[in-house]
């Protein structure tokens, strides 16, 4: 069965990312499935860049099909301050989740304008069934950040706990995760990842019996 390697050492996007590729016929594999914890430097000024590093790093390092994202929000009140910048935001991307949103919610005390957009950017790159493959999705959501957090942080990405997505009077950790993918900025670009493969696979590029 040809693979397909998630390419994310959070726990909670990669419980996201597999439900929403679920029956496309891959093996979902993860970087812990391989005995991986390497970290890539994102130091690009985008997300595309950044997914785009972390999907030729690994493939470069195991050569099996690479998905790999990157994701942030944009905050109105906090223009500028986060974007590709934000798990390195204010305490840092070594912080415990809860030590970087008890950080982010003290800078938000007061807000008047609490509007944000998360944005995703991913990145499948490789070779399935002796094609070459370079592609990019993108999804966005927009909403607001609530005044206090309105469930249990969720590990890996505690913002879920306060964002409110746009047409929601709750945070996006009180969907449920099918729900949440579908109108998610992650669950969108994983949709369009899903959707290409799909299309790749009804017009015979390929053919899941050709390799084991």
């Amino acid at each position: 069965m040809q693979k397909l390697l998630i390419a994310t050492s959070n726990p909670g996007k990669f419980v996201e990312i597999s439900l929403v590729l679920s029956g496309l016929g891959f093996k979902l594999v993860s970087l812990k499935d391989l005995g991986l914890n390497v970290t890539v430097e994102e130091d690009g000024d985008t997300f595309k860049e950044n997914a785009y590093k972390k999907a030729r790093h690994f493939y470069d390092l195991t050569g099996i099909l690479t998905l790999a994202e990157d994701s942030g929000i944009s905050v109105a009140a906090l223009k500028g301050e986060l974007g590709v910048k934000t798990r390195r935001f204010g305490a840092g991307e070594n912080a415990s989740d809860e030590e970087w949103l008890d950080f982010f919610m003290k800078r938000m005390e007061g807000a008047q304008n609490r509007e944000a957009s998360f944005v995703c950017s991913a990145c499948l790159l490789g070779e399935a069934f002796h094609k070459d493959i370079e592609e990019f999705f993108e999804g966005e959501t927009g909403g607001r950040i609530a005044e206090k957090l309105l469930a249990p942080i969720s590990p890996g990405i505690p913002l879920s706990s306060c964002f409110i997505p746009e047409g929601f009077d709750k945070a996006y950790a009180n969907l449920d995760v099918a729900e949440k993918n579908k109108i998610s900025h992650r669950g969108k670009a994983m949709a369009k990842v899903k959707e290409f493969l799909e299309n790749m696979v009804r017009s015979g590029s390929l053919d899941f019996n050709a390799q084991k």
